[in-house]
């Protein structure tokens, strides 16, 4: 699949302050691109300097596999932060001055107004707007023009929850459209549901990257229990039991993560009782996307990445 837009070893100071330190990842053509990570990880100056209104350190990148340039921006429709729209205007007055500004005519303003299903309310004042349909609005600004990218930055931000729906289901039926989305949000719940790819930001560094069912795939792993007098000797063989990738203390309960999926319940149980370990409780449970999520942002340092 042809990369979009190509991130290479940026890195941005504020002063003294490391906003972003050598990140580099790939976002596909067609794809929903999700830039995860709690707030203060750097998201936001990612999206600035990628749309060259802020100018990085280190680093480069590219969009559609040349260098940045104004003619690029042109197919690139932008919402870093909400447009500020005349609340004494109705949707398509204002959609006419942003086309006007733009360089666009207004025989678009039609069809993005139907995109975003706010054709019933085009006559209507801007103050009276639901928060969801300003979003939707702001989304209608950044079609004018049909541009193959998107980019927005915690497009569902301050909105309540129909809002957030709203938003979140415009952001699919444009992925269905065919446009690539490149958004940054801190909630694990949006790049869940609505992005293809992800990538991970804490404290400016770049913890993974790729196929969201990758990154943010749940584990399966084994929860044993044993009587305490027993809690060492179980731990000490399970520290031996092949494909072990980590063990872990939970409670009254051992957790017990595989590197390649998880063991049988029957043959661990059979390996625990030939290391002289009678356990009274195995169960194969489910990690959260959460805890993953959770786990990863807690980390010092890249825990790797996936391309």
């Amino acid at each position: 699949m042809n990369s979009i837009l190509s991130i290479r070893s940026l890195t941005k100071f504020y002063g003294r302050i490391r906003a972003l330190h050598q990140v580099s990842f790939e976002v596909p053509a067609g794809s929903v691109f999700g830039v995860l990570g709690p707030n203060g990880s750097g998201k936001t100056t990612l999206l600035g300097v990628v749309m060259d209104v802020l100018r990085a350190n280190e680093g480069t990148y590219s969009w559609f596999g040349e260098p940045p340039s104004g003619k690029q921006r042109q197919k690139i429709g932008c919402l870093l932060e909400t447009p500020n729209f005349y609340h004494y205007l109705s949707g398509e007055r204002n959609l006419r001055i942003v086309a006007a500004i733009k360089g666009h005519g207004p025989e678009d303003i039609d069809r993005v107004l139907e995109m975003v299903k706010l054709s019933d309310r085009r006559h209507s004042l801007f103050s009276t707007y639901s928060l969801g349909m300003k979003q939707r609005l702001a989304i209608a600004s950044c079609l004018l023009g049909d541009p193959s990218v998107l980019v927005f930055d915690e497009p569902t931000n301050g909105l309540d929850p129909v809002g957030i729906a709203e938003t979140r289901e415009m952001i699919r039926h444009l992925a269905r459209e065919g446009k690539t989305i490149l958004l940054a949000s801190h909630l694990l719940d949006e790049v869940e549901k609505v992005c293809t790819h992800v990538a991970i930001l804490q404290k400016g560094q770049l913890l993974m990257a790729g196929d969201v069912n990758e990154v943010l795939a749940s584990e399966d792993f084994i929860e044993l229990g044993v009587d305490p007098a027993g809690r060492d000797a179980l731990r000490s063989a399970l520290s031996g039991l092949p494909g072990v990738k980590q063990v872990r203390d939970h409670e009254q309960h051992i957790q017990v993560f595989f590197g390649n999926g998880v063991m049988n319940l029957t043959e661990v149980n059979r390996y625990c009782f030939e290391k002289g370990v009678t356990l009274n409780h195995l169960q194969l449970c489910k990690r959260s996307l959460e805890s993953k999520f959770m786990e990863l942002t807690q980390e010092k340092k890249p825990v790797g990445k996936k391309n």
